[in-house]
C-alpha cells in the first residue's frame, strides 16, 4: 500500500512540472517586432554633385630667373608686394657681364678691322680671296658673340612679366646662382583671374566635365557661395598628390577678400551626359557607417525581415546621398528605425 502511494505522489509531481512549465513558455513573448518607415526604390539618372576642396590659385604663375649666372646684387621686392609689367625686381652684380661684353666688343672691333685690311689687300692683288673671305666670316662671328653677351646682360636684370604680386622670394642679396635658378615666384592675381584647384578620384574625375557648374565657398567671407565652372580637367595625375587635378573658375561675382594658397571648397553639379549609368537617391538617415565610397543600407523585400546590404556611394545632393550598386534586387529602402535594426530582424512597417 505504501509503495503505491508513492508512485502516486511521484507522478502527480511530474505532471505538476509539466504543467508548470508550459506555463512558463506559453508567457514568453515572441521576438518584438521593430516599427519601421519604408521608401519605394527606383532608379534614377540624375546629375550628382560632387563636393571638392582645395586651395585658390591663377593660372599665370611664373617663376622669374636669370639668364647668366652670378651673384645677386639687389632684390627690389619682398613677399606680397604688388608688381608692375615690366618693373625691375632683381638684378645681377654686373662686373663679370660688364667684362664679358666689353671683351666681345674688342673682338669684334678687331675683327672689323682685320676685314678692311684683307678687302685692301685684296684689291691691291696682293691678298687672296680665300683670306678675305676667312676675314668675313671672323668678322660675322664676333658680331654674332657681341649679340650674345649684349642679350645675357639685358637678361642679367630680371623685370615683372604683367601686374601681379610676389608670391616667394626663393633667393637672397649676395647668394651665388645659376642661369635658370628661380629667384621669385610672381602671378597676375591683379587681374582677377583667381581658379580654385582641387584633387578628386578617378571616379569623381570620370563624372565631371569642362563648364559644369559649381558653387564655390571662400573662407574668408562666411555664409556666403559664388557661382563658378570647371574650366580645366587634368589628363594625367598630379605626382605630387597622386590624383587628378580640378581648376573651377568664378564665373559671376567675384569674392573681394582673396590670397594665394587659400582653402576653398566647392560642388560640382555634373551633367547629365556625364553619367554612365542608373543609380538610388536616398535619404541622409538611412545611410550607416558610410567611409565617404561606401556603406549599409536595410531593405526588406517581403515587408517582415529587414537585410542589410552594402551600397557604393557615387556622389551626395543637397539632402541626398546618390548610390550606384548595391540596391538592384532592392524593393523597399527603410528609411526609420534602422538604428534599431540587424539583419534578419523582424520589422513592422508604419506610415
Amino acid at each position: 500500500m505504501q509503495p503505491r502511494i508513492l508512485s502516486l505522489l511521484f507522478a502527480a509531481a511530474v505532471i505538476f512540472q509539466a504543467c508548470g512549465s508550459g506555463n512558463a513558455a506559453s508567457e514568453i513573448p515572441a521576438q518584438t517586432a521593430i516599427p519601421v518607415k519604408l521608401l519605394p526604390l527606383t532608379a534614377s539618372a540624375g546629375a550628382a554633385a560632387i563636393p571638392v576642396s582645395g586651395t585658390f590659385t591663377t593660372d599665370d604663375e611664373v617663376l622669374l630667373s636669370f639668364k647668366t649666372g652670378g651673384i645677386i646684387q639687389r632684390i627690389m621686392v619682398r613677399e606680397g608686394d604688388a608688381i608692375r609689367a615690366g618693373q625691375t625686381v632683381a638684378v645681377l652684380n654686373p662686373v663679370e657681364i660688364d667684362a664679358q661684353v666689353q671683351q666681345a666688343k674688342l673682338a669684334f672691333e678687331k675683327a672689323t678691322r682685320d676685314h678692311q685690311r684683307a678687302q685692301n689687300l685684296y684689291n691691291d692683288s696682293v691678298a687672296t680671296l680665300e683670306q678675305l673671305q676667312n676675314a668675313g666670316t671672323a668678322m660675322e662671328m664676333a658680331r654674332q658673340q657681341l649679340q650674345a653677351a649684349q642679350f645675357n646682360r639685358n637678361h642679367s636684370v630680371i623685370t615683372a612679366p604683367r601686374n601681379g604680386f610676389v608670391l616667394r622670394k626663393l633667393a637672397a642679396e649676395g647668394q651665388l646662382v645659376q642661369p635658370g635658378t628661380p629667384v621669385l615666384e610672381t602671378n597676375g592675381a591683379q587681374s582677377g583671374n583667381w581658379l580654385l584647384r582641387t584633387s578628386v578620384s578617378n571616379k569623381e574625375w570620370a563624372a565631371i566635365r569642362i563648364n559644369d557648374a559649381a558653387t564655390v565657398e571662400v573662407e574668408s567671407v562666411p555664409g556666403k557661395t559664388f557661382t563658378g565652372t570647371v574650366s580645366r580637367r587634368s589628363e594625367g595625375i598630379d605626382p605630387a598628390t597622386g590624383a587628378f587635378q580640378i581648376d573651377i573658375r568664378f564665373s559671376g561675382e567675384k569674392p573681394a577678400s582673396i590670397a594665394f594658397g587659400m582653402f576653398g571648397k566647392a560642388v560640382v553639379q555634373t551633367s547629365e551626359k556625364a553619367q554612365t549609368g542608373s543609380g538610388w537617391a536616398i535619404p541622409y538617415d538611412a545611410l550607416l557607417d558610410g567611409d565617404g565610397s561606401s556603406g549599409y543600407v536595410f531593405i526588406t523585400n517581403d515587408g517582415k525581415t529587414a537585410q542589410k546590404v552594402k551600397v557604393t556611394v557615387a556622389g551626395m545632393e543637397k539632402d541626398q546621398v546618390l548610390i550606384s550598386q548595391g540596391l538592384e534586387n532592392a524593393r523597399q529602402l527603410i528609411i526609420a528605425g534602422s538604428a534599431y535594426l540587424k539583419d534578419s530582424s523582424a520589422i513592422r512597417i508604419i506610415q
